[in-house]
């Protein structure tokens, strides 16, 4: 049985290789360390890695420490990272402006070894705390998977990085069958615990950490599968809708079976030109609303 890494990240650039070898030193028996030499592998590592925190020089070779700073704070995915500044750069001035445009915190070289201890387990101390935070408020409170503003947000976020990288990014809107006749002939007790049921096996039918699944709202739920072309998001899809059925949950009033089922719109985008998230749900939307009309209990996709 594989054990769960829950040592934090930290990523250290700085383009003098000393300087990095220095700080590992420091911080690598309580961290994993990742490490670049210019600002271009600092943003690569930081977009791939998603380190918990990032110890930043200044002075580099054609992209600067503060240009890096200003790049990760402009990007969605990597915003949120807590950046230190670590740098011979010792005026007022540079340290104001390093926290201007988003630093955390700044330390001058020569560094003090005690000092960078603790200051990074402080700030990575109240990182965990922001994130279990964020965790709660992105969470549905009756299913325990994602709510809607979490899906909002990765789903902006993962828009941006499937337009950078030129990949397909699909969606897959779902609705249980007949759900109002649930709750109306056995109790609204009775549809949170199928609901509950619902999102856990979604969840689980989900195997790669980066597809989300969400509660859209009411007996609603959507997936975000980055990086999947039609045909393997459309296997995704009926896996999720064949997984449902086999929960075998009873539902006597339903039209479509004799135990509880979905439909399910799945769509498939390259992002550019006039498209957009909006527009992407909206065509996901249609999709699952042609399900129903077709007879539910089956996947209707699309691609554009």
């Amino acid at each position: 049985m594989d054990t769960i890494n829950t040592r934090q990240k930290v990523l250290i650039v700085d383009d003098e290789p000393i300087n990095i070898e220095i700080l590992s030193e420091i911080l690598d028996a309580d961290y994993d360390i990742y490490f670049a030499t210019d600002g271009k592998t600092a943003l690569e590592v930081a977009t791939g890695e998603n380190p918990d925190i990032i110890l930043l020089d200044i002075m580099m070779p054609e992209m600067d420490g503060f240009d890096v700073c200003r790049r990760l704070k402009a990007d969605p995915q990597t915003r949120d990272i807590p950046v230190v500044f670590v740098s011979a750069k010792n005026q007022v001035a540079d340290e104001t402006q390093g926290l201007e445009i988003g630093a955390i915190d700044y330390l001058t070289k020569p560094i003090s070894p005690p000092i960078v201890k603790i200051r990074v387990k402080n700030h990575l101390e109240l990182k965990r705390h922001r994130d279990s935070l964020r965790r709660l408020s992105t969470m549905d409170s009756l299913t325990g998977i994602a709510n809607r503003r979490r899906f909002d947000e990765y789903l902006e976020s993962e828009w941006n990085r499937a337009q950078r990288n030129k990949t397909t990014l699909s969606l897959i809107l779902m609705d249980i069958d007949f759900f109002k006749s649930f709750n109306d002939n056995y109790g609204h007790g009775a549809g949170d615990d199928c609901l509950k049921r619902v999102a856990q096996c979604l969840a689980g039918t989900l195997v790669r950490p980066a597809d989300l699944v969400a509660r859209y709202g009411g007996e609603e739920f959507v997936c975000i599968l980055p990086e999947t072309p039609s045909d393997g998001a459309v296997k995704v899809a009926e896996d999720l809708l064949n997984d449902v059925r086999r929960l075998g949950i009873a539902h006597e009033y339903s039209d479509t079976a004799a135990y509880l089922t979905m439909s399910m719109g799945c769509m498939s985008v390259k992002p550019g030109g006039g498209s957009s998230p909006r527009k992407l749900a909206e065509a996901a939307d249609k999709l699952l609303y042609e399900a129903k009309e077709t007879g539910r209990n089956l996947v209707v996709s699309g691609v554009t």
